[in-house]
């Protein structure tokens, strides 16, 4: 029994039954919407005990639940264990969402609570239009959003995060700050609307060229931005102006007030037409605000699109930085691959030792993310996290699954391999070698400009699918600029939920390619590389379009199984890997050259 958990609900539920509230609803994110929060935000971890990214706690008098997703059912079902909490595995058959739950639950004069800052207003929205027929009359069902339960019972809170931020020149941004301002007006205009209410950090920070670090691997500033047609009102904490930014944002006729003052900032201001807001980033207690006050219109912000389409000083940035951080992951496998079972090597040390060699390489600023290092059946949990207490040693058997990267001067970088350490079932070669099939057959792909990700998931899943296998994820996700590891709006799945934004496939956009399989108490493999959207030919059937590689790292050939290949997937894994070393070799030792070209070299000779 999780005693701990259990104390910390029976406290939320005793607050509850003071303020009148029968359902108290605990997302993940923080006041702009963001997948990774800082400590101070990570509400819904305290009262669960579950470390995901993802996932919504609703908690009753006599129930609670936690939502998320197929990355993490298996995390999910250990970490609940013993703390009275169900676990609900989103999009599975028979699992309702939140809102239809709670219509199916509520009853007449109950009240549902949540801290309106930290949920979306595509979210609550859904929830009064689900619980709209139970809200009519002086009985009805009511919503309350004013309050941060919590507050009165995380008394070891941490404090909110506070930190400097820097200003990036135009030589490492591609575009100033006043192109990329006349750009987002005109498109809000366009729109129909006078203003643009930004609460997404990265696009804030994409938009003012600056850079932050509120949130660990992160490089945002928690901020609002709010733009008129003259001006930009940045809400931002006050210690973390400088002087530089001062005089940099009055060049750019950007008046700067303080984080906490946005909520009376916009119950005040004098409007003069709609406000543009995006309902997935725009929190609901902002969006009951400005609604309260002027109308709006709603659609996904300018700033997202427009980020997401790398310009060439940005790609030019990007390559570069790839190479060298393929680099420090081939040092990590041939380091650990020479030295396995000859000296005593943990999941925790594996992953100090790469987050070293990046720390090692030019323009290395911090990791995009915390390394996962995973061994055997911990690959089973898509985003498993070894930690000091409790971690696997390795040995000369099996294999270890690490998924990394990096945040540079010019570049956020994503890579996963699944590297062999000894011996491995004939399952496993066969999981493994269909995995790289359906990697390299969407590397290779050529389509038509229009396409999504939902055209183009199935060349990555198709070799699974015809083996009766699937893992419970999408296929690929979008990249930043020296920003969020995850980025929108393109994806690549097969499914979109109302949480996914299905975006067309623009030339300049990264997309990371990552199929992957998964075995609960068995193993867990992915293969993922970074991808760029490129112009192909153009005639008179349409604009094609095709990938280019960033990612550089070998495929480790010990465990490919070619009877599981086509004559094509060969040529492909061998002209890759040709790639690889030509686009490396240069950053490495001799040894290093010398085991590269081996473990690069044809599958068949």
């Amino acid at each position: 029994m999780n005693t701990t958990i259990r104390q910390r609900l029976e406290a939320l539920r005793a607050e509850m039954e003071k303020e009148g509230i029968d359902y108290y609803l605990i997302p993940t994110s923080d006041f702009h919407s963001s997948e990774y929060v800082d400590g101070y935000f990570k509400t819904r971890e305290y009262f669960s005990g579950f470390t995901g990214s993802n996932g919504t706690l609703v908690v009753g008098q006599d129930m609670a639940g936690l939502w998320t997703d197929g990355r993490y059912f298996i995390q999910a079902a250990r970490e609940l264990e013993g703390t009275g909490i169900d676990l609900f595995r989103m999009q599975e058959e028979g699992v309702p969402e939140i809102p239809d739950f709670l219509c199916g639950k509520m009853k007449e004069g109950q009240t549902l609570g949540f801290d309106g800052r930290t949920v979306s207003c595509k979210e609550g929205r859904k929830l009064e239009k689900k619980l709209s027929g139970k809200m009519a009359g002086e009985k009805g069902i009511r919503i309350r959003y004013e309050q941060d339960l919590a507050e009165k019972i995380w008394t070891e809170r941490p404090e909110l995060p506070c930190h400097k931020i820097t200003v990036l020149p135009e030589e490492i941004s591609g575009k100033s700050t006043e192109e990329k301002l006349d750009e987002v007006r005109k498109k809000v205009k366009e729109a129909g609307a006078e203003y643009l209410l930004l609460s997404k950090l990265d696009d804030l920070m994409w938009l003012l060229n600056i850079r932050g670090s509120d949130v660990a691997c992160n490089p945002v500033a928690l901020s609002y931005g709010f733009l008129t047609p003259d001006k930009v009102y940045f809400f931002i904490q006050q210690p973390e102006v400088t002087e530089e930014f001062k005089k940099y944002a009055k060049e750019n006729n950007i008046v700067l007030r303080d984080y906490h003052e946005i909520a009376d900032f916009l119950k005040q201001y004098e409007y003069k037409g709609k406000v543009f807001l995006d309902e997935g980033s725009s929190s609901y207690a902002l969006f009951k605000i400005v609604t309260g006050r002027t109308g709006y219109v709603a659609g996904n912000s300018p700033t997202e699109l427009m980020k997401a389409v790398k310009n060439e000083t940005e790609l030019a940035r990007i390559e570069e930085v790839y190479r060298k951080d393929s680099a420090a992951v081939i040092k990590f496998i041939y380091w650990l691959k020479k030295n396995i079972g000859k000296q005593e090597i943990t999941e925790v040390s594996a992953a100090e030792y790469l987050d070293n060699l990046r720390r090692n390489t030019d323009g290395f600023l911090d990791l995009s993310f915390p390394t996962i290092s995973a061994y055997k059946d911990s690959a089973a949990m898509m985003h498993y996290e070894a930690t000091a207490e409790n971690h696997k040693v390795l040995s000369p058997e099996g294999m270890l699954l690490v998924d990394s990267g990096g945040q540079y001067i010019g570049g956020t970088t994503d890579v996963t391999r699944t590297i062999v350490l000894g011996e491995i079932s004939d399952e496993i070669k066969k999981h493994f070698t269909l995995v790289a099939v359906g990697m390299l057959q969407l590397t290779d792909a050529k389509f038509l400009y229009g396409c999504t990700g939902r055209n183009l998931d199935i060349l990555a899943r198709q070799p699974l699918w015809n083996c009766g296998i699937d893992y419970k994820c999408g296929t690929g996700h979008g990249i930043g600029y020296m920003l969020n590891v995850h980025e929108g709006p393109q994806n690549i799945r097969w499914r979109f939920p109302d949480s996914f934004k299905e975006a067309v496939i623009e030339p300049g956009m990264l997309v990371s390619n990552e199929p992957g399989v998964y075995k609960e108490n068995s193993h867990g493999i992915r293969t993922e590389n970074i991808l760029v959207a490129r112009n192909a030919e153009k005639n008179g059937d349409g604009q094609f379009m095709c990938f280019d590689t960033l990612t550089f790292v070998p495929i480790d050939r010990e465990a490919i199984e070619l009877s599981y290949m086509q004559p094509i997937d060969v040529e492909r894994l061998d002209r890759y890997h040709a790639r690889v070393y030509e686009k490396t070799q240069q950053y490495l030792t001799q040894e290093e050259r010398e085991w590269l070209r081996e473990a690069t070299a044809p599958l068949r000779k």
